[in-house]
């Protein structure tokens, strides 16, 4: 049987992989810097003289790896202790070990995009890491609290009528119960649009009210696949006994905006009985920029519930609530900050894959879990999903995501071809969405 192809990589010259090295990540490192320059009085009130050195060190560091980056340099092993140091390391000799050519060291334009994607963000980690006392500094933190609060307007309409849902909730039938479903996912599929890597860590708030848009959006979701979701859920709360459970994982992507719609979907999935118990995971350390941590979601349910507007702050309270009974659940794991696609999860991180068989279902919101789904492949358009998988199956699961990156798979023939011949960047700004479903039907 033939191997999977290709990784998309910054070699094909004009590619959304070669942009990203060539023009995006540069810029996000810049901002890095200027936010690290930025907070140097607040270092020094803080730490003394201290605080401005490793404020110098961070800097240097990080001016070290832009540099490194524009000049297509080898890309070099972690020295920092950390607990994924030794994993990366492993992983750095392994992409060398497939190079004959090239002096046999992993380039930045010659590897794959999702690699050396990954291996950027985690080197702004060790550069703030390997400058105590501002160690625990989140470079992206500005830019995540600024998003949520640029959306406020979204936020309070979204939070208003989830309350408005779920005071009423008891008197749906089963079928505005259901499209009340599907409202609430196409939210959290369009809120996946606020991506902040994208931008190059510009602001990318939400500033209009998405619940109005969703009818004019439906024809941009390429692959729909939320009857089976419903199906699923629904008959898991047919069937469930009095002391069993129904548990719905969802794999957060970005802070801010989006955190909010998944927050919202997930206290509609409790109140209409579709789920019994959530579990979040988030990544450990930040990571392309926007994406959520233990202290963005701490901060942003913390935000909600100390808000002025009653139904905003009561959406926080319940929140607050649901996690101190258990019924939402936050997890932490390293090896969504590694560069592995999901297919190995089973070997690299047991742990994590036991964890995720004990789900009903798994949502994997956005773009970079979708690239790591399908191994960031140059898939052909038809390939059915849960080819591209290559064996990834540990409940059913569905991906939530706006295209941002040029994989896509499980589309009927011709579909791409009538997208490439009118929008040649169809499947990088996140216009257009998909909810891809694999599991049995």
């Amino acid at each position: 049987m033939a191997g999977p192809p290709a990784s998309l990589s910054g070699q094909d010259e004009g590619s959304f992989a070669y942009l990203t090295i060539k023009d995006r990540i540069p810029q996000i490192l810049t901002k890095a810097i200027d936010t690290l320059h930025r907070h140097k009085s607040e270092f020094f009130e803080k730490h003394g003289e201290k605080g401005t050195e490793a404020e110098k060190k961070a800097i240097s560091l990080l001016s070290k790896l832009r540099n490194e980056l524009q000049t297509d340099k080898p890309i070099i092993p972690f020295v920092e202790e950390f607990v994924d140091t030794d994993i990366w390391n492993q992983y750095i000799e392994y992409q060398q070990s497939l190079l004959n050519e090239n002096d046999g060291k992993p380039r930045w334009f010659y590897s794959p995009w999702l690699f050396v994607e990954c291996y950027m963000y985690r080197r702004i980690h060790e550069a703030v890491i390997q400058s105590p006392p501002i160690d625990d500094f989140d470079v992206f933190k500005e830019s995540k609290d600024q998003n949520f609060f640029e959306s406020q307007e979204s936020i309070i309409a979204l939070c208003t009528h989830l309350q408005e849902v779920v005071t009423t909730i008891r008197d749906l039938d089963e079928n505005q119960l259901k499209d009340e479903f599907f409202r609430l996912l196409q939210i959290s599929l369009w809120g996946n649009k606020c991506d902040l890597s994208l931008s190059g860590g510009e602001t990318s708030s939400q500033k209009t009210n998405i619940m109005n848009s969703l009818e004019e959006l439906k024809p941009l979701i390429l692959v729909n696949d939320l009857e089976h979701l419903w199906s699923l859920l629904n008959n898991c709360k047919k069937t469930r006994g009095k002391a069993s459970i129904t548990r719905v994982d969802i794999v957060l992507d970005n802070s801010g905006f989006e955190l909010v719609t998944d927050l919202v979907l997930a206290d509609f999935l409790l109140s209409a009985q579709l789920a019994t118990e959530i579990h979040f995971y988030g990544k450990t350390i930040p990571w392309f920029v926007s994406d959520a941590t233990i202290r963005d979601f701490n901060w942003l349910i913390e935000q909600v519930k100390g808000s002025n507007h009653k139904w905003m702050s009561k959406c926080g309270a319940d929140w607050e609530t649901y996690i101190k009974v258990g019924r939402w659940v936050y997890h932490d794991h390293i090896f969504w900050t590694l560069p592995h696609e999901f297919c190995v999860m089973s070997q690299v991180a047991p742990d994590l894959y036991a964890e995720l068989q004990k789900a009903h279902l798994i949502l994997f919101k956005g773009d970079l879990n979708y690239r790591k789904l399908t191994g960031d492949r140059k898939w052909e358009f038809t390939v059915p999903f849960h080819q591209a998988l290559r064996g990834f199956h540990p409940a059913p699961l569905c991906s939530i995501r706006t295209l941002k990156a040029e994989v896509q798979v499980g589309l009927w023939p011709g579909q791409a071809e009538q997208y490439i011949a009118s929008e040649p960047s169809w499947m990088t700004t996140g216009k257009y969405g998909v909810f891809q479903f694999d599991g049995p039907l």
